[in-house]
């Protein structure tokens, strides 16, 4: 039995190739991965990018648009940061995305590339699991004027700058206003998110099937400022009050400078990211390899 999926799109961590050994050990698992699907009877392509910098031969490459309207799967092979990248420009496009990790198991490409084919040869044929992340849409606005628009899956963080001290930022959700934080800085995470920074400045952790966000201060002022749940509904804005060198970062993949006076709003994008993953896995199974949990249990 082939796979139920007929037109599938590779991409590849080609940026982060930056020595040679590492470049040859991209292109070679793009061709090893590539090879295998034509085995399955899918019609391969490599995204344009990728295929350019990778090297890979034999196959025809297309750009993100084109992906997006002719492709029914998306394999990323590299790790997170490569995934995150991917899945904000295919979300719109409602194509589903497997993640192969080239090192560590990842918590959003979870295939490990040693054995992907014992792997993916299932999930080919539709056993699969299907997990749908929202996205968050954020904006900069100046004077009334958007100076800056960008989706994050992960999160969108407003932070001080390298030398200065202190940020004061005024927060509102749906328009109330909450407080005047005076901190490093403060994240709006997403589910997706609430493993990556927002965990290490002291969030917690939110299922995936949650529908909601978390707001989470890092290192405040006052300590009875904590992080808070909200749900994903509500619009959250982050007015820039004082603070040098302040900027906000999405998904820290691209980054926008502030003015005292901007303001940032964050809302629930209309577009999700569909990932797939072996029959039978759940949430907790990332969160106790990657976390280490029960490490030392019977």
């Amino acid at each position: 039995m082939g796979s139920q999926f007929r037109h599938v799109a590779l991409f590849g961590k080609y940026h982060a190739a930056v020595t040679a050994s590492a470049a040859e050990s991209t292109r070679a698992a793009l061709e090893d991965i590539a090879r295998f699907l034509a085995t399955q009877g899918c019609k391969v392509v490599l995204e344009k990018e990728t295929a350019a910098h990778a090297g890979v031969q034999g196959f025809d490459s297309l750009d993100m648009e084109a992906i997006g309207r002719e492709c029914d799967l998306g394999l990323v092979v590299g790790g997170d940061g490569t995934m995150l990248g991917v899945g904000r420009r295919m979300a719109r496009h409602n194509v589903p995305l497997i993640g192969i990790n080239q090192g560590r198991l990842g918590f959003i490409t979870d295939v490990p590339l040693d054995g992907f084919r014992a792997t993916l040869e299932p999930m080919l044929r539709g056993e699969h699991e299907e997990d749908r992340r929202s996205l968050m849409h954020a904006r900069v606005m100046r004077d009334g004027h958007c100076v800056f628009d960008a989706l994050a899956m992960n999160d969108v963080v407003v932070n001080r700058g390298a030398t200065s001290g202190m940020v004061e930022l005024r927060v509102e959700v749906d328009g109330h206003f909450v407080a005047n934080q005076r901190a490093d800085g403060l994240i709006v995470a997403s589910p997706t998110g609430s493993t990556a920074y927002a965990l290490s400045a002291g969030g917690p952790l939110l299922h995936p099937a949650n529908p909601g966000w978390v707001l989470v201060p890092i290192a405040p002022h006052t300590l009875s400022n904590r992080p808070i749940v909200l749900a994903d509904a509500a619009e959250i804005a982050i007015e820039l009050v004082s603070g040098r060198g302040a900027s906000a970062n999405f998904d820290m993949q691209s980054l926008a400078s502030l003015m005292h006076g901007d303001r940032i709003t964050v809302r629930r994008s209309q577009h999700q990211v569909r990932f797939l993953h072996p029959r039978g896995w759940t949430y907790f199974d990332t969160l106790r390899k990657k976390l280490h949990w029960n490490e030392g249990g019977s």
